[in-house]
C-alpha cells in the first residue's frame, strides 16, 4: 500500500445496495481503476472485500478509535436509529449507527452516497418506524445521525452524492476532487449535493423537449411525447445532469420511457401521488419548472399547444416517431 494514497471505507447500512451496483457498472474507467488512478486504498467494503467478522469489526474499531487513520468514509444507505439502534445492530450487539458516527467524527471526509444516506430516502418514507434519517439531513432538515453543524476533520461538511442509485461517475468525480483537495464547500449546494452536477436540471438535454416546448404530452405509457402532463415527470425540477451525462454512456430514465422521480431531491420517496401522475389545479401541473413564474408558464402553455406542429401532436401519443420533419427549401422536380 502506498504511503501517500488516500484511505477509504465503505460501510452499507439501511438501503438495497443499488448505488454500489450502479457504481460497479462505471467505465472508462471502471470503479477499481478509478480508485487507483485517484491514489485511494479501499480500506473495505461489504461487498468487495473478503474480511469480515472478527477481522472487520477490529478495522472499524481501530478507525473509530483513531488507532488507524481514515482519510474518506462513504456511508450508502440510511442511518437507523429507531428503538435507540436496535434495529441494525453489529454481530456484538452494538447498534450499527453508534459505530457510523464514530468512525465519521474520525475521519477526515464524510460522503453520503445515495439519496437515502443522504436524506433518509426510501427508507425513510412512510411511517418511518425504523428511524432512518441521513447523516446530516433528515429530508431537508440539517440534523440527521451527526447535526446540523457537523464537520469532518477536513473542513467540510457531508457531501452529499444524492441519487437513487446514484450516477457512478457523480461519485468517482467525488472522489477524485476529495483525494486531489480540490473540493470545497462551496463546491456544495444548500442541501450539501456536488454542484458540479446538481447545478443542472435533468431537463437540460432531454430527447423529448421538443414535446415539452409545444406541451405535446404523452398519454399513456410507452409514447414518446413529454411526460410531465400526465406522467409524473419532474425533469424540470429534478437537479441531475442525467441527460447531458448518459447512464453507461447509453441514456437516462428519460430515454428508457420513465418519467424523471426527481431522485436527488430530500421528498422524492414520499411525493404524495403515484410516481408515474401528474398532480393538478385546474388543470396545470402542481409541479412546474423550478424557476419560472406559474402565470408565466400558464400563458405559454396556451400559446404553446396553439402552435404545435402536427407532426409533434401527432407522434406525442404514438410508441415511436412515426411523423419525420418535413424537408424544408424547393424541391427540384
Amino acid at each position: 500500500m502506498a504511503s501517500n494514497n488516500k484511505t477509504l471505507l465503505w460501510l452499507h447500512s439501511g438501503g438495497c445496495g443499488g448505488c454500489t451496483m450502479s457504481l460497479l457498472c462505471a467505465e472508462a474507467p471502471g470503479f477499481f481503476d478509478a480508485l487507483q488512478l485517484a491514489g485511494i486504498d479501499l480500506l473495505w467494503h461489504p461487498s468487495l472485500s473478503q474480511a469480515s467478522g472478527d477481522d472487520a469489526l477490529a478495522l472499524f474499531d481501530a478507525l473509530a478509535s483513531g488507532e488507524r487513520a481514515l482519510d474518506i468514509l462513504c456511508v450508502e444507505g440510511s442511518v437507523m436509529t429507531g428503538a435507540d439502534g436496535a434495529y441494525h445492530l453489529l454481530p456484538d450487539g452494538r447498534p450499527y449507527s453508534r459505530l457510523i458516527e464514530a468512525i465519521a467524527r474520525r475521519a477526515q471526509t464524510v460522503i453520503a452516497v445515495g439519496t437515502c444516506a443522504a436524506y433518509g430516502g426510501i427508507s425513510a418514507a412512510g411511517d418511518n418506524l425504523g428511524g432512518a434519517t441521513g447523516l446530516a439531513f433528515d429530508s431537508s432538515l440539517p440534523g440527521g445521525l451527526l447535526g446540523a453543524d457537523f464537520a469532518a476533520r477536513a473542513g467540510l461538511p457531508v457531501v452529499n452524492i444524492a441519487g437513487c442509485p446514484t450516477h457512478p461517475d457523480w461519485v468517482l468525480e467525488t472522489l477524485a476532487l476529495v483525494a486531489r483537495g480540490e473540493l470545497a464547500a462551496t463546491d456544495l449546494d444548500r442541501l450539501g449535493r456536488p454542484r458540479f452536477y446538481a447545478d443542472r436540471l435533468v431537463h437540460h438535454g432531454c430527447a423529448r423537449n421538443e414535446y415539452y416546448e409545444f406541451k405535446a404530452s404523452a398519454e399513456a405509457p410507452g409514447q414518446a411525447g413529454c411526460l410531465m402532463e400526465y406522467a409524473g415527470c419532474k425533469g424540470t425540477q429534478a437537479h441531475a445532469d442525467c441527460n447531458t451525462r448518459p447512464w453507461n454512456g447509453a441514456g437516462s430514465c428519460i430515454d428508457g420511457g420513465h418519467a424523471c422521480v426527481n431522485c436527488t431531491s430530500p421528498h422524492f420517496a414520499d411525493p404524495g401521488h403515484p410516481f408515474q401522475s401528474t398532480p393538478k389545479i385546474a388543470g396545470f401541473p402542481v409541479g412546474l419548472p423550478t424557476d419560472m413564474p406559474k402565470a408565466w408558464f400558464v400563458a405559454l402553455a396556451t400559446l404553446s399547444k396553439s402552435a404545435t406542429p402536427a407532426r409533434v401532436r401527432a407522434n406525442a401519443t404514438a410508441d415511436r416517431e412515426r411523423v419525420a420533419p418535413s424537408i424544408s427549401g424547393r424541391v427540384k422536380p
